[in-house]
């Protein structure tokens, strides 16, 4: 079997956990790279990897690399996705894909001429729960689904004093809790229903419109309260907001999106509703499913493969008791991603988030924004 050799571009929050997923999918990592050559050397080192590739211009070039993972600033995907695809290379990038559906859809394109394979990072389908929902809606256990409704909500820039490449509109784009975790809930909830968002209407807010941002930079989730020289910058990107959802059938839900609520680290949460049960799942207990009834005892459903559908137990590696969390998810997606190169079929259905989704998921973007300015329910145009 081929061993697929890859780089990860980014060296941030969200780089060395592709390094490690990667590592525990068997995937050989054959260097990190950085904004600078001393970057890429120092991370590398950090994380024990190879240090000849410093550049993404070198990884490019260099015929040893199959695939390329992004895990960069927003606004660097469309110009890096654009170069990996043209160089024959595989690509992974982090969402969301683009900062405008112009730029994801001429992704979509070039990707699908290229006959590379060509996925978006979002995990969180890939918990074994997540899985299990899905399935329990593909299998009739709920009935007709009624409604959805859901949430995902941080803490970590709760304070004026907090800051991120991602408030900047320049660097992450005009949308920020929307398109940095609220596209995760949106791609996962039309994964499980197997239903699509044709329809939004949303309302978003900016907490502090001038947050202080610290001289020389922050990491994500840095947890750091050290105290830094900072300067004021003005803010216009959304901080918290709610969006009305319609289905393309007709079905109703509603999102609720904030990284300024004080104790929630990372939760996300969604109850689907059917018409004979209900599904509830929280991202901060992963492990637990909730299954509602009318007509006898609520249920919580542990993880265990042994009493998952066959869908959910191939994404569980470990029995019963013994948790699966946020690592495991990247691991289960890139374990899918590296076997569809391995089966070489570049036209069949991807088993992961594809690059239509990520175009999807930007285009929501969109439809969500211009219906928060116009204050008016808006098509979402994919």
């Amino acid at each position: 079997m081929h061993i697929s050799k890859s780089v990860v571009v980014g060296t941030g929050f969200i780089g060395p956990i592709h390094v490690e997923a990667l590592r525990r999918c068997g995937v050989q990592v054959m260097g990190i790279i950085g904004s600078t050559p001393e970057k890429s050397l120092t991370a590398a080192r950090d994380l024990g990897l190879p240090t000849r590739l410093t550049s993404l211009s070198q990884v490019l070039q260099d015929p040893d690399v199959d695939c390329v993972h992004l895990t960069t600033p927003n606004a660097l995907h469309f110009s890096q996705a654009k170069a990996v695809i043209e160089a024959g290379k595989h690509v992974l990038c982090e969402k969301p894909l683009a900062v405008s559906s112009d730029q994801s859809a001429q992704l979509v394109q070039l990707a699908s001429q290229a006959n590379v394979a060509a996925g978006v990072a979002y995990n969180i389908r890939f918990y074994p729960l997540c899985q299990e929902a899905a399935a329990r809606v593909q299998d009739g256990s709920l009935g007709n689904v009624i409604h959805v409704q859901g949430s995902y909500v941080q803490d970590w820039l709760l304070y004026p004093e907090d800051y991120n490449w991602r408030v900047s509109a320049k660097e992450g784009g005009p949308l920020r809790a929307v398109a940095d975790i609220g596209t995760h809930w949106l791609d996962l909830i039309q994964f499980i229903t197997g239903k699509k968002v044709s329809k939004v209407l949303a309302d978003l807010h900016t907490v502090y419109p001038i947050r202080q941002r610290p001289i020389g930079g922050a990491e994500t989730f840095s947890g750091s309260n050290a105290p830094r020289e900072t300067e004021p910058v003005d803010v216009n990107t959304d901080d918290c907001g709610s969006v009305l959802l319609k289905f393309e059938d007709g079905t109703p839900g509603n999102l609720w999106v904030s990284q300024t609520t004080a104790g929630r680290k990372n939760c996300l949460r969604f109850e689907v509703a059917g018409s004979d049960q209900a599904l509830c799942f929280n991202s901060e207990t992963p492990n637990e499913l909730w299954i509602g009834h009318r007509n006898q005892a609520n249920q919580a459903l542990l993880r265990d493969p042994a009493l998952l559908s066959s869908q959910a137990a191939n994404k569980s590696s470990y029995p019963g008791g013994h948790n699966e969390g946020f690592p495991d998810a990247f691991k289960q997606l890139f374990r899918a991603f590296y076997q569809y190169i391995e089966a070489g079929d570049f036209s069949a259905p991807a088993s992961f988030p594809s690059f239509a989704d990520g175009h999807r998921e930007v285009s929501l973007c969109e439809a969500i924004l211009t219906s928060h300015q116009q204050q008016r329910w808006v098509d979402v145009n994919a």
